[in-house]
């Protein structure tokens, strides 16, 4: 039942906050106009709750506060009035809420010691401080006490007490000796937390008079000092090993409480011997990555930034080579209450509602209650617009009277947060915050935003004219953004002109006119080109350009990215750039940037510089390395090194290149340090503080670089505090509450010293004025928990060591991590352009409500049904994503007279938004597909049935069918083309009055009010008269006829038989020998008029050859006929071969003509048409 409760009240506060949202004004961060506006007092600056003074000098409580009118500043001190007048020491500064107490002039800061509360006051409201805890810091002597000199055995376990006196803040306790040197510390002895030196076992050498404890008191800066402790080690032979005992804690087991964010240290400490090793475990989980550390030689386990989920059994473990025991501590995080959601300050007009929120969490949970200007909800003056719900205030119909300064406190048993959070009504007349006559410039084809920044209360309505006695601006060529700017996505030439934008409510009107231009865009007519140059010789690149003559270009040179080299041979000319004597260095990419106030465009090309012929006489080769390398002038940040330049080889030196090695961070790895011309043997080198230095040199000639030198000796130099700090610092939010932060580390010698850690900061932009700031290991991480959804926060990382502070570093913005899109799009439209095609339009959805980046719109669609058939069947979304703020889109591919829905939703970087309500459209009818089968079947003498199937995608409302057909003859000729019109609801028909033994062929397709489909083709033949059919077998069956092929059967295979003997003994022809060039050679074909072979044609001069001179005599081939082939007789061969294997066909020089598409038989080949065509 709670559940239920809870779900419910979830849903009423996320449609509460919608309406907050919608409703509150925007005040914009205009100097001018906030001095104008009536506003509740904001607290700006206080002290902190906690506040430990130094007793020595004068008290200052802080107290700084915004508002119009100037707020007036009262104090409470434990609870009552607290009248400054009355106190000679305490002053108020002008202006200002902050208290002074004149301690050095005879006060006792004792007598101030209490609970301050700080009010600020105008007509508006009342805004108050925290509750800030005055107590003056305390440093007590040490109590007197006799100290027993301590006699222990060797090898046995010793602790040697501190019991510091109980200071304001608590001292930092470290031991020393008499001459203040600290005492060295080990595995074996160390300092515990409370103080106390521990001893897991005694030695000799820890025999001494001097064990001093020492106090620092930080906040008074002061040091007490301890009566030394004497130890007096006994030594007994054998010393006896024993297994660990823990000296702390005792027992097995223990429990610690500590609170969410803080640092949670364990200690486990173990006496024996030999000297027990410390092992730390988490029961049932591991130890948190990246937060874990471990001090005081592994016997203290430090967590960082716990949270609720370290809590858990953690064990130490102590062993050596004789056991092992351990010790479980129970640890329980808790938390003061910290910000889910703090109030945020509500801007309303007369009449509209609002709420504030106060979401805190805690363990335990935290109690919430509600002040109004400093007075609790419960007895502060009715107001009539405002009800309590919880942890959210709802404001319905506020008016004038309505504003006030709530207070959300938000505590439980470990601490509280309060926060201030104004309601101001306001009743503005409207106001253009943009200059008046502000140029606007663009390049053509590219977006203009033209400002209108407004304010107003109630919230004005913009709209925007152009020219003076234009028509309101409206329609998709323009997009109108919530803050009034008017968007030209496309600007042309004809955008140019004189805007006006118009701000009315219900108080007034006002108008604002800005001018716009729009500009040609700057193009490279003539790019560089792609150049190949010996060494010595001389290049030039051309870069023409073509610009507005109303903008003036600048043309720069960049070479592989970055700035020419500083060398007299580079001339950069108007549009060209030259290089005299090209040499090797000169190699590379070449590029010519061409900027103008609006735009900017490039063009690159690549230089490769080859060597020229080289002279035999001479020899070049690479520089040999410098030797005898000296390191003098030894400073904290510079030192000069010298060297002797090793044989240049006939190629001078041009320059010298120094490298170090840093051997304390990166042993073994050089970097470039700088580099000198050829004529210097010395330089001045810059260093970096705690960097082990080591260097070479490398000699540069023409030919290329030389080997290194040898090292030079080391030169080790002082840290100091970071130069620089971090890099590429990010906010970004992981989850909707928090705010990750990540900067690059420093590396190496950069950290100018040990102990690097960074100062992080944070603080949310245009809200918070004090940052948080927290100081972590060296890591490049940190988050930043219980954060608003998606808003901006200012960010600053800075390094540190046990030096100092690197400098201030600059602020970046992120922001916190985003959750889903709260609304979907509005005022969805779909216009239907074609059967297949749609265009969507959909208002965007309100910057506040995506809670994210803006990354597009999603439109989700999918067919319902098909108009035609009636049926239903499930069908996959499809899915269109439009990026950026569009509002508008193409929905392709659609199916003709269809039912379809579709929605929009708006997409963040965390997912998608609601879906806009389904939208319903139709498709308009197309023409259909092709019929789905044509069969024709039972042909007679002069008839056939035709059968086929309607359209598997009728695409409209079918109204007939269109038949075509016309008969082939045996040249595959077509005959005249008939047409019949079918009626849709047939599926069947018979074609009488043909002509028979006819090829067919016939052109099917289907019909809708839009026009014809695609079409289906067949062929059928009708069979032949029966008469004509039994003549033409009477014929094959007659004995003449038989006779008379067997004897034409019988010459061939005569000839054949020749032509083999003729071939075995050797003679050869010209057509042997084209088709021995040949894999398969083709037998000569025989001529239908006398049965003999037909006769080979030259491609030349096409003569046939004659039977007797196939071969010369000499039985020899002349060379122009075996150069000949194949090809030469034609592109292939067309023939077949009959029944008994014979050849039938002849080669030809051209190819047959080919039947039309579509027009050869399917009819297989009858005997007896073929016995008609031979004879």
């Amino acid at each position: 039942m709670m559940k239920k409760k809870s779900t419910s009240a979830s849903k009423a506060s996320l449609v509460l906050f919608l309406c907050q949202m919608i409703s509150a004004l925007d005040v914009p961060l205009d100097s001018k106009l906030l001095e104008e506006l009536s506003q509740p007092p904001t607290i700006t600056q206080q002290s902190p709750k906690d506040y430990i003074i130094d007793p020595r000098e004068n008290i200052v409580i802080q107290c700084e506060a915004k508002g119009k009118p100037p707020p007036s500043f009262s104090w409470t001190r434990n609870g009552t009035h607290f009248d400054i007048d009355k106190d000679a020491l305490v002053t108020m500064k002008p202006n200002s809420g902050t208290l002074v107490i004149n301690i050095m002039n005879g006060g006792k800061a004792e007598a101030y010691e209490g609970v301050y509360q700080c009010t600020a006051r105008n007509e508006r409201g009342a805004a108050i401080s925290n509750n800030i805890v005055i107590r003056p810091s305390r440093s007590p002597l040490w109590t007197k006490e006799r100290l027993e000199p301590n006699q222990v055995r060797e090898g046995d376990s010793l602790v040697l007490h501190c019991r510091p006196p109980v200071g304001l803040p608590p001292p930092i306790i470290f031991w020393m000796d008499n001459a203040f040197q600290r005492l060295p510390q080990s595995e074996r002895v160390s300092q515990g937390l409370n103080g106390d030196l521990y001893f897991s076992n005694v030695q000799p050498e820890d025999t001494r008079e001097d064990y001093i404890c020492y106090a620092r008191f930080n906040h008074t800066q002061t040091i007490q000092q301890k009566q030394p402790i004497s130890v007096k080690v006994l030594s007994t032979k054998p010393v006896k090993e024993r297994q660990p005992v823990l000296l702390t804690p005792t027992g097995s087991t223990s429990n610690k409480v500590e609170l969410r964010g803080n640092v949670l240290l364990l200690e486990c400490i173990a006496a024996g011997l030999p000297t027990p090793v410390i092992r730390w475990i988490k029961e049932g989980g591991e130890l948190p990555v990246n937060r874990t550390f471990f001090e005081n030689f592994k016997k203290t386990l430090k967590i960082i930034d716990v949270s609720e989920a370290d809590s858990g059994n953690y064990k130490c473990i102590a062993r050596n080579i004789l056991g092992s025991t351990h010790h479980v501590i129970s640890v329980t995080v808790k938390a003061a209450p910290y910000w889910i959601t703090a109030p945020r300050n509500l801007v309303l007009s007369p009449g509209e509602d609002g709420m504030l929120i106060c979401r805190a969490n805690g363990n335990p949970k935290p109690h919430i209650s509600w002040l109004s200007n400093g007075v609790p909800i419960a007895i502060a003056p009715e107001d009539p617009s405002r009800k309590v719900d919880g942890d959210t205030i709802i404001f319905s119909d506020v008016q004038e009277r309505s504003s006030a300064v709530y207070q959300c406190n938000a505590s439980n048993e470990y601490g509280y947060l309060l926060a201030n959070a104004f309601v101001n009504v306001l009743a503005e007349p409207p106001r253009i915050l943009t200059p008046a006559n502000k140029l606007y410039q663009v390049i053509a084809n590219n977006p203009a935003l033209l400002d209108c920044a407004y304010f107003g209360s109630p919230k004005p309505e913009i709209e925007w004219f152009k020219g003076v006695k234009g028509s309101i601006l409206s329609g998709s060529e323009y997009v109108f953004h919530e803050n009034g700017t008017l968007e030209i996505p496309v600007a042309q030439k004809d955008s140019v002109g004189t805007y006006t934008c118009v701000a009315r409510n219900e108080l007034g009107k006002i108008q604002n006119e800005v001018q716009l231009q729009v500009k040609d865009p700057t193009m490279i007519i003539k790019q560089p080109e792609y150049k190949v140059i010996q060494r010595a010789g001389q290049v030039s690149f051309e870069c023409t350009i073509k610009h507005d003559p109303t903008l003036i270009p600048t043309i720069i040179w960049l070479k592989d990215n970055g700035e020419l080299p500083d060398d007299e041979r580079f001339l950069v000319g108007k549009d060209n750039l030259t290089i005299m004597n090209v040499t090797d260095k000169d190699d590379g990419t070449y590029t010519c940037v061409i900027n103008t106030t609006l735009d900017s465009v490039s063009a690159s090309a690549v230089l490769t510089v080859v060597a020229a012929p080289p002279t035999p006489a001479i020899i070049y080769a690479r520089p040999n390395p410098p030797f005898d390398l000296e390191l003098t002038g030894q400073l904290e940040r510079s030192i000069e090194l010298s060297w002797i330049p090793g044989d240049e080889n006939n190629s001078p030196i041009t320059n010298f290149v120094i490298e170090y090695e840093d051997g304390l961070h990166e042993p073994g790895v050089w970097h470039y340090q700088t580099e000198v011309p050829g004529t210097q043997t010395t330089v001045q080198l810059k260093l970096s503080p705690y960097v082990n230095y080591s260097f070479r040199v490398i000699a540069v000639n023409e030919i290329g670089r030389s080997q290194p030198s040898e090292p030079s000796e080391q030169y080790l130099t002082k840290a100091a505090n970071p130069d620089e700090n971090p890099s590429n610092v990010q906010g970004i939010g992981s989850e909707p509450d928090n705010l990750v932060i990540t900067w690059e580390s420093l590396k190496g010698f950069q950290s100018n010293g040990p102990g690097l850690q960074y100062k992080v900061s944070w603080r949310q932009k245009d809200f918070d004025d004090e940052w948080t700031s927290v100081i972590v290991a060296n890591v490049s991480k940190y988050i930043v928990s219980g954060t608003p959804t998606f808003v901006p926060y200012e960010i600053k990382v800075q390094a540190l060591n046990d030096l100092g502070y690197a400098p201030e570093p600059s602020e970046v913005i992120g922001h916190s991590g985003e959750d889903l899109p709260m609304v979907a799009p509005g005022n969805v439209q779909v216009h239907v352009l074609n059967s297949t095609l749609a265009k969507v339009h959909w208002d965007p959805v309100p910057l506040k409500t995506v809670r994210g980046h803006l990354q597009g719109y999603k439109v989700y669609y999918w067919k319902v049904q098909s108009l035609s058939r009636r049926s239903r069947r499930h069908v996959e979304k499809k899915i269109l994503t439009f990026r950026g703020n569009k509002t508008f889109g193409m929905l392709p591919g659609l199916e003709p007279y269809s039912s379809y829905k579709l929605n929009v939703r708006v997409v963040n970087g965390k997912g998608e938004g609601p879906a806009s309500p389904d939208k319903v459209f139709r498709t308009p009818e197309g023409v259909p597909s092709s019929p789905s089968f044509l069969k024709i079947t039972d042909p007679t003498l002069d008839s056939l049935t035709l059968e086929w199937g309607s359209p598997t995608h009728p695409n409209g409302i079918l109204t007939s069918y269109i038949l075509k057909f016309q008969p082939i003859n045996n040249t595959h000729e077509l005959g005249p083309l008939v047409e019949i019109r079918i009626p849709a609801n047939e599926s069947s028909l018979i074609l009488k009055n043909l002509n028979y033994s006819t090829r067919y062929k016939f052109y099917f397709n289907a019909q809708t009010s839009v026009g014809s489909g695609s079409q289906i083709t067949e062929e059928a033949v009708t069979i032949m008269d029966e008469a004509m059919a039994s003549r033409q077998v009477d014929i094959a069956t007659q004995g003449w006829f038989i006779g008379l092929m067997c004897a034409v059967a019988l010459l061939i295979l005569i000839l054949l038989i020749v032509c083999f003997i003729r071939r075995n003994k050797g003679g050869k022809y010209p057509v042997k020998e084209k088709e021995d060039a040949h894999a398969d050679p083709e037998i000569q074909p025989m001529k239908e008029d006398d049965g003999t072979f037909g006769e080979y044609s030259d491609a030349e001069d096409h003569k046939p050859l004659k039977k007797g001179s196939r071969t010369p005599s000499d039985r020899t081939v002349k060379k122009e006929d075996s150069d000949d082939s194949l090809v030469d007789y034609g592109e292939g061969v067309n023939g077949q071969f009959n029944e008994d294997g014979s050849f039938i066909g002849q080669y030809s020089g051209k190819k047959e003509k080919e039947p039309a598409e579509g027009n050869e038989s399917s009819e297989a080949p009858s005997p007896v048409n073929a016995m008609n065509s031979f004879v």
